[in-house]
C-alpha cells in the first residue's frame, strides 16, 4: 500500500519537501494544502518586483502544472485549522479532512501587527507574500512620502522600495543604528550613509507611538514616542513574525516559538515533521535549538524533513545559512547566527568595507560581511567545523584572511 504524504505550506520547504518525496517515493500519494492563492514564488525576489526592477514573470517558480507533472495535488486558498495527531488527520476551514501517514508542517509565520492606534489604516503595509508586493508597489508608485519601521532585514528592504520608487522617506529604529543586535553603531553607519544617499533618512532612538489618518481613514502621519511628526501616505512595516502555531492548540506537539524539532527535522511525534522558519531545530553546530528562515535554510531543511519522513535517521540536517542584501552599491552578506555568541570581534576596512564576527564558546557562530564577501567560506568552514578560535580573534578580521593563519591543525584546509 502507497504511503500518503501531506504537506502544510507551500513556501521553498514545503515545495522542496514535496520535490524529494516524489523521487524518493514514486508511488505515494503527496498532497500540499496552502492558505496562499498561488503556487511557490520566490520570496526573495518579491522586493526587487515591488522596487520596479523586475516583472511577475520571473518571481513565479512553480505553476501548476509543475504539480500536475509530478503527481502532487496542490490545495490552494486551504487555511488548516486542526491537527489530530492520533487520527493521522487534519481539518480545513472548510471542514474537510485530510488523512496522512506521513505530516509535514511547514507553516510559516504571520506578519507581527503593530499594537498602536490605527495601525490598520489604508496605506499602511506589511511585506511578506507575493500579494503584499503587488499592494505596495501600487500603493508606492503614487506616494510623495514614506514611513519605514522595522530595524531588521524586511524592514531594510521596504525602505529600499521607498528609495527604488523614489518616494522621500523616513526610517524609524528604536536603537542607535540598524540591525543593532547584528552590527555595531559603526558597521551600521555604513547602511545609514546608504540609506541616506537614497533620500531615506534613518531617525534614531524613534519608532511609532500612533497613526493619524483622514476622513477616509487613509494614513497621513506617523507621530513617534517623542512626540514628533512624520508625514506619510506609505507606511511599511516590518516587526518581525508571529509564527503560525495557533492549529498546534490542542495537541500535545511540542512547541514554544517554533515547533520543536530533531536534527532530521521530526517533532516529538513520530509521523510529524516541520521545516522552514516555523521550526524550533536541533542545531548541531550549535549544539542548541535554534530557528532560522532564510531560503536556503528552508529549502535544506524541507529536502531532508522528505528524506527522513522516508527513511528516519537517513540525512540530518547541518547547514550554515547565508542572506544577503542587494540593494546598494557594496555588498551585505550575514551567515550564521549573527545575534547570538557571548563575545565577538569586528574591523572596518573603508567607508564601505566592515566585517563582524559573533563567537560563543571560543567558536565562530555567525557574521555580517559588508564589502568584501571573499572570507565568507573561510568562516563558514570554521563555523561548520566547530573550529575553536579562542585567543585569535584578531587574526581572523584580518583584511586578508586565510585559515592558515590560524594555529592549530584543525583549521588546515
Amino acid at each position: 500500500m502507497s504511503q500518503s504524504y501531506v504537506i502544510v505550506g507551500d513556501g521553498i520547504a514545503g515545495a522542496s519537501a514535496a520535490e524529494t518525496l516524489r523521487e524518493e517515493e514514486p508511488d505515494a500519494d503527496i498532497t500540499i494544502i496552502t492558505d496562499e492563492g498561488e503556487p511557490l514564488y520566490n520570496r526573495i525576489l518579491i522586493k526587487e518586483f515591488a522596487k520596479g526592477k523586475l516583472p511577475e514573470a520571473p518571481i513565479s517558480i512553480h505553476d501548476e502544472s509543475w504539480y500536475d507533472d509530478r503527481d502532487v495535488d496542490l490545495e490552494l486558498n486551504t487555511l488548516v485549522t486542526d491537527i489530530d495527531p492520533e487520527g493521522h488527520t487534519i481539518t480545513a476551514h472548510d471542514g474537510t479532512e485530510y488523512d496522512y501517514d506521513k505530516l509535514l508542517l511547514a507553516i510559516g509565520g504571520t506578519p507581527t501587527q503593530l499594537p498602536v492606534e490605527n495601525s490598520d489604516a489604508e496605506g499602511i503595509h506589511h511585506f511578506w507574500t507575493f500579494q503584499d508586493a503587488r499592494d505596495i508597489k501600487e500603493h508606492i508608485e503614487g506616494a510623495d512620502n514614506s514611513v519605514v519601521i522595522g530595524a531588521g532585514l524586511l524592514g531594510i528592504d521596504l525602505a529600499a522600495i521607498t528609495a527604488a520608487q523614489e518616494v522621500e522617506g523616513k526610517y524609524l529604529m528604536r536603537g542607535k543604528a540598524w540591525w543593532r543586535y547584528a552590527l555595531s553603531e559603526e558597521g551600521a553607519e555604513i547602511i545609514h550613509e546608504a540609506l541616506r544617499e537614497r533620500n531615506v533618512e534613518p531617525v534614531f532612538d524613534s519608532g511609532v507611538d500612533h497613526f493619524e489618518v483622514d476622513d477616509d481613514d487613509r494614513v497621513t502621519t506617523a507621530v513617534d514616542p517623542n512626540g514628533d511628526r512624520y508625514d506619510a501616505d506609505f507606511v511599511g512595516i516590518a516587526i518581525g513574525l508571529n509564527f503560525n502555531t495557533e492549529i498546534l492548540g490542542g495537541t500535545d506537539i511540542e512547541y514554544d516559538n517554533g515547533i520543536y524539532t530533531d536534527e532530521f527535522m521530526r517533532t516529538n511525534h513520530d509521523d510529524i515533521f516541520a521545516a522552514g522558519d516555523i521550526t524550533e531545530f536541533h542545531d548541531l553546530i550549535l549544539g542548541d535549538r535554534a530557528q532560522n528562515g532564510a531560503w536556503g535554510s528552508a529549502k535544506e531543511q524541507g529536502t531532508i524533513a522528505a528524506k527522513n519522513m522516508v527513511d528516519y535517521g537517513s540525512e540530518e540536517f547541518r547547514w550554515v545559512s547565508s542572506y544577503s542584501i542587494t540593494h546598494f552599491d557594496f555588498p551585505f552578506l550575514s551567515f550564521g547566527h549573527p545575534t547570538l555568541g557571548d563575545d565577538h570581534v569586528e574591523a572596518k576596512y573603508s567607508d564601505t568595507e566592515w566585517r563582524r564576527l559573533a563567537i560563543k564558546d571560543g567558536k565562530i557562530v555567525g557574521g555580517v560581511l559588508i564589502g568584501d564577501l571573499s572570507p565568507q567560506t573561510k568562516y563558514k568552514k570554521l563555523m561548520r567545523e566547530q573550529v575553536d578560535v579562542s585567543g585569535q580573534k584578531e587574526i581572523l578580521v584580518k583584511q586578508d584572511f586565510q585559515l592558515d593563519d590560524l594555529e592549530g591543525a584543525a583549521a588546515e584546509q
